[in-house]
């Protein structure tokens, strides 16, 4: 595991992001340090990772990719204090072995920490706790530990899951014996001898988890409720666990307060929850048409392969958080397909799509299994990259965020490289580009913006090669460079042309027109505007909401904080240095970690650039009315 500071300084300076080395300043062993000690320790799979003291990002780098060399003054105490407290502040005693070398003539330090042994986890600092203190490396950051890490990272050992909670004032009563009777349904099809099926309703709802013993009786777990559970349960103990269809006129979320989406709600068991869901995006999603030599009619197909639509809906169901109080979303713009869950990924961004499966719902992943609705453990992600390359479609991508807490995945509409794109292609460049350079023109085209993960996630390559091509394309003036480290991403560069009107175009506009869903009205034309350019931006703000503006130097409680952000956003949507401005704060970064994240989590708010949240130009929406009614309410 041991390398050189040469060799670790090469590698940070050739990728946009690492996994495993971490560049640090080392005037002293503080808790930044500590933290990534923690994260590398505890990371499964990673095999832990190198501290590289003594070197930083150069902030005059004007693409930020550039580190320099700042050397430590005091090597021998710097170790000392390092091996202190990894002995010292940590639930376990962590053994990192450090060195001391020279690097561009100065004295640096590299740390390599090892991986804990599984039985040794979670490595935690014992002044936050658990699960605070128990840092994960997620890409290039230490972020700090949840409950649902600690899933992961109590390997081997037996640790109760959300889904086998019992929830207050529940009782056998909630279960819909309905919904059961669907469950024998879909087995009984999927398994005709299933030994299962034979069992009355109460050992058949114990053997599946969805009821334990508690006080001489039976009562029902938090995966009984949202598999079989009544409406009147459901309503009552999950107040927010349901599936959203937003339609959205054009391709980003819609800044427009009088008209910005038709949403489909959808309150039902899991099982009928996930049916219906995929019933109104198949039936009400765009179609492509055509009419095949020889035919005399002409062949509706779905612009999504159908079986894709059902992992993708299922495995959100499957991999939220039911912690957190929030909707699934599925969101049809005019060019792709989002899903949007609460919670991320307990499976390695990287990972995705391996055998294997890693689920915080154990409970409720089994039932999906058992009746063919979930694919083979671990394969669904597989099989929708698979079946979308197969139709010619561009791969789906993947992005699992802590803040806000949540898991997206995009699928475009999008043939790769038919005529319109070969020929838009041609005209970008002279210079020969790759597949996998394409690709991400194409995405960086229809999403507005990439960054490592997502070309990595299309291409199926590594950190490496991906940063290789992107600063290809960037020095090639096809893309330009935003933000720096983990914050890295590329957005259209000066050579990078409009997008060009296709016959796709075309036939989706007549779709929309045609192939509208009874169950949502038809959304009218909209055309969305550049991204960062805002409603009626330069209009001052109505008297009504200026009036209620706090004075100078007051502090109003959160929540009335809140709702005035939200009818500021209602209004039109404003970034954070705006409200910010508007709200009298100096740290327009307390108010997004204090009132902004949390409204966007909760649902209240949405980025106007929901691709990147890290967009220069991104702004905050407040949602419908409707929406947010219901929000309160719940």
């Amino acid at each position: 595991m041991n390398r050189s500071a040469e060799d670790l300084l090469q590698e940070l300076q050739s990728v946009d992001e690492s996994h495993r080395i971490e560049a640090k300043r080392g005037s002293q062993v503080d808790r930044s340090i500590m933290e990534t000690v923690v994260a590398f320790s505890n990371e499964p799979g990673l095999g832990g990772g190198h501290l590289l003291l003594g070197v930083e990002r150069d902030p005059a780098d004007l693409f930020g990719g550039a580190y320099r060399v700042l050397g430590v003054a005091d090597p021998d105490r710097l170790q000392s204090d390092l091996a202190s407290q990894c002995a010292s502040m940590l639930n376990r005693p962590v053994r990192p072995r450090i060195s001391v070398e020279t690097l561009q003539g100065k004295t640096v330090v590299v740390v390599a920490v090892p991986e804990a042994a599984p039985a040794e986890k979670p490595i935690f600092l014992s002044k936050l706790g658990l699960p605070r203190g128990a840092f994960r490396r997620i890409g290039p950051t230490d972020q700090e530990g949840s409950e649902d890490d600690l899933v992961g990272l109590y390997a081997g050992q037996q640790v109760e899951t959300f889904d086998g909670a019992v929830l207050p004032d529940t009782e056998l009563s909630d279960i819909d014996p309905a919904a059961l009777q669907e469950y024998r349904r879909l087995r009984e099809r999927a398994n005709p001898s299933a030994e299962e099926l034979t069992w009355g309703d109460d050992e058949l709802l114990r053997s599946l988890g969805g009821a334990v013993r508690r006080d001489g009786g039976l009562r029902p777990t938090v995966a009984g409720l949202l598999l079989f559970g009544t409406p009147q349960a459901l309503r009552r103990c999950f107040p927010m666990m349901r599936i959203d269809y937003i339609r959205v006129p054009g391709r980003q979320w819609v800044e427009d307060p009088e008209h910005r989406f038709d949403t489909l709600e959808i309150r039902a068991p899991l099982l009928a929850a996930v049916r219906r869901a995929e019933n109104a995006v198949r039936d009400e999603l765009m179609q492509s048409f055509s009419l095949p030599e020889g035919a005399l009619a002409r062949e509706d197909e779905p612009a999504l392969p159908l079986r894709v639509i059902r992992e993708a809906i299922v495995n959100a169901v499957m991999h939220r958080s039911y912690r957190i109080h929030g909707a699934i979303q599925i969101i049809r713009y005019a060019n792709r397909l989002e899903i949007r869950n609460p919670g991320h990924s307990i499976k390695a961004e990287e990972q995705l799509g391996e055998p294997g499966s890693e689920t915080r719902n154990p409970r409720i992943a089994t039932v999906l299994h058992e009746v063919n609705v979930a694919e083979t453990k671990g394969s669904g992600i597989r099989a929708m990259r698979e079946l979308m390359q197969a139709n010619g479609l561009l791969p789906p991508t993947f992005e699992s965020t802590r803040r806000p807490d949540q898991f997206v995945a995009t699928l475009l509409f999008h043939h790769f490289l038919g005529q319109d794109d070969l020929a838009w292609l041609r005209a970008l460049t002279a210079e020969a580009l790759s597949d996998e350079e394409r690709r991400a023109l194409v995405v960086v085209r229809e999403l507005g913006a990439i960054d490592n993960a997502a070309y990595r996630n299309i291409n199926r390559t590594d950190t490496l090669n991906a940063s290789v091509h992107l600063r290809r394309l960037r020095d090639l003036g096809l893309l330009a460079m935003k933000g720096s480290g983990s914050r890295t991403y590329y957005v259209p560069g000066p050579g990078f042309p409009p997008r060009p009107p296709s016959s796709a175009d075309a036939s989706q506009a007549h779709a929309q027109t045609t192939q509208a869903g009874p169950q949502t009205p038809q959304a009218p034309p909209h055309t969305p505007q550049a991204e960062g350019q805002t409603h009626q931006a330069d209009a001052p703000l109505p008297a009504a909401l200026a009036q209620r503006l706090p004075e100078p130097g007051t502090r109003p409680r959160r929540e009335l904080l809140q709702q005035l952000v939200f009818e500021i956003c209602s209004w039109r949507p404003h970034s954070a240095r705006e409200l910010a401005g508007l709200l009298g704060r100096r740290d327009h970064k307390h108010l997004v970690k204090e009132v902004l994240r949390p409204m966007v989590a909760s649902g209240l708010l949405a980025f106007t650039i929901p691709s990147m949240e890290k967009h220069p130009d991104q702004r905050y929406t407040a949602r419908s009315k409707t929406t947010a009614r219901a929000d309160d309410d719940a």
